[in-house]
C-alpha cells in the first residue's frame, strides 16, 4: 500500500508540474498576443507515417515515429502557434530579390540583438538584394526577460515568437515552425540566411557570393558536415533507443547557412512527414535528404570561428561564429563604415 501511495504522489506531482507549466505559458501568451490578432496562426503537428527509410547512397537511415513520440512527445505533438503579429519582414514584391536574415535568439539576449541591429541585421538594400531580418524566439520562464523582449518588439517589430519554451532540444521546433511560417507567409523570398545571434555576417561578401554563384538557387549553402559521427554522451548526446545508427546524413552546420526560397516547399513537405529530431542541425539534415536537395560547401562559412583575431580573416569570410558583441561592432565599423 505504501508503494501505491508513493506512486500516486509521484504521478500527481508530475501532473501538477505540467499543469503549472501550461498555466505559465498561457499567462505569457495573454501578455504577448495583441487583441485582435488576425495574423497569428496555429499550424498542425506533422502527420507522421508508420516509418520512413532514407538513403544517401552511402548509409541508410530509419526513422520510427513511434519511438520519437515515446521519447520526445512534445517535439512531435507541438502545434506551431505564433505570439507576435508583425508582417513587415516580407514586403510586397519589387525588382530586387528579398534576402531574409532569420536569426535564432533567446529572450535574454537583448544586448546581442541590439548589437546585430547596429551592424549586419537591419533593413537595407545591398548587392542587388532587399535585406530584412527577423529574430526567432520561444518563451522564457524568466518574466523579466519576457517583459524586456515585449518592449523591444514594440520598438523594433522584428521578433517572431512561438509559445513553446526555449531549450536545446526545442531548437528543432524553431526549424519546423519557421519552415511553416515562411511557406505560408513569405512565399516570394529569394534566399533565407539562418544563423545564431553570436554570428558575424560579412553581408557585402554574402550578397556577392549569392549573386556570383552559378545556380545558387538550387543548393543549400554552408559549411557542410559530412556523415558526422553520432555522440552518445555530452550536450549533443542521442540514445541508441532513439537513433541506433553511427552516422548522420550530411548537413549544413547550424551556425550559419543559406536556404533558397524555391526550396522551401520541398522542405516544408518533408517536415509534415518526418518526426522531429531533437538536434536542429540533424533535423534539417533529414528534411534535406527527404526533399532530395543538394548542398554546396564553402569553407568561408566559419562555423567554428577563426584561428586568430585578424581583421583580414573577417574580410575573407562569409560568416564567423562565436564573435563577441564588442568585436562584432569593431569589425563592422572597420570593414564597412570607416
Amino acid at each position: 500500500m505504501r508503494k501505491t501511495h508513493i506512486l500516486c504522489i509521484v504521478i500527481l506531482g508530475s501532473f501538477l508540474t505540467i499543469a503549472a507549466l501550461h498555466l505559465q505559458l498561457t499567462r505569457m501568451a495573454r501578455q504577448w498576443v495583441p487583441s485582435p490578432c488576425a495574423c497569428c496562426a496555429t499550424f498542425q503537428p506533422p502527420l507522421l507515417a508508420n516509418g520512413t527509410t532514407l538513403s544517401d547512397g552511402t548509409y541508410t537511415y530509419r526513422l520510427d515515429p513511434g519511438i520519437y513520440n515515446d521519447l520526445f512527445p512534445h517535439l512531435q505533438q507541438y502545434r506551431c502557434r505564433e505570439l507576435t503579429c508583425e508582417q513587415s519582414w516580407c514586403p510586397e514584391a519589387s525588382a530586387a530579390p528579398l534576402l531574409l536574415l532569420a536569426i535564432k535568439s533567446h529572450p535574454g539576449s537583448s544586448a546581442r540583438r541590439a548589437a546585430l541591429r547596429r551592424t549586419w541585421a537591419r533593413a537595407r538594400e545591398m548587392g542587388g538584394f532587399r535585406i530584412r531580418h527577423v529574430f526567432l524566439m520561444a518563451v522564457s520562464p524568466n518574466q523579466k526577460q519576457m517583459n524586456l523582449a515585449t518592449e523591444e518588439n514594440e520598438e523594433f517589430g522584428d521578433i517572431l515568437l512561438w509559445d513553446f519554451m526555449e531549450s536545446h532540444h526545442n531548437l528543432s521546433l524553431k526549424e519546423r515552425c519557421f519552415l511553416q511560417w515562411v511557406h505560408s507567409r513569405c512565399p516570394g523570398v529569394a534566399y533565407i540566411f539562418k544563423g545564431d545571434d553570436d554570428l558575424f555576417v560579412n553581408l557585402p561578401a554574402l550578397t556577392e557570393y549569392l549573386a556570383q554563384t552559378p545556380n545558387a538557387s538550387r543548393f543549400i549553402h554552408g559549411n557542410i558536415q559530412r556523415h558526422s559521427a553520432v555522440m552518445r554522451t555530452g550536450k549533443y548526446a542521442v540514445s541508441t533507443a532513439l537513433y541506433s545508427q553511427r552516422y548522420y546524413p550530411n548537413f549544413a552546420s547550424g551556425g550559419g547557412f543559406i536556404v533558397p526560397g524555391p526550396l522551401i516547399p520541398a522542405l516544408h513537405q518533408a517536415s509534415l512527414e518526418l518526426p522531429v529530431f531533437p538536434l536542429d542541425d540533424v533535423y534539417m539534415a533529414f528534411l534535406t535528404l527527404a526533399a532530395g536537395l543538394p548542398h554546396r560547401h564553402d569553407k568561408r562559412f566559419k562555423v567554428w570561428g577563426i584561428p586568430k583575431d585578424d581583421i583580414a580573416l573577417y574580410r575573407d569570410s562569409l560568416t564567423v561564429h562565436g564573435s563577441s558583441m564588442e568585436r562584432m561592432e569593431e569589425v563592422w565599423q572597420e570593414l564597412w563604415v570607416s
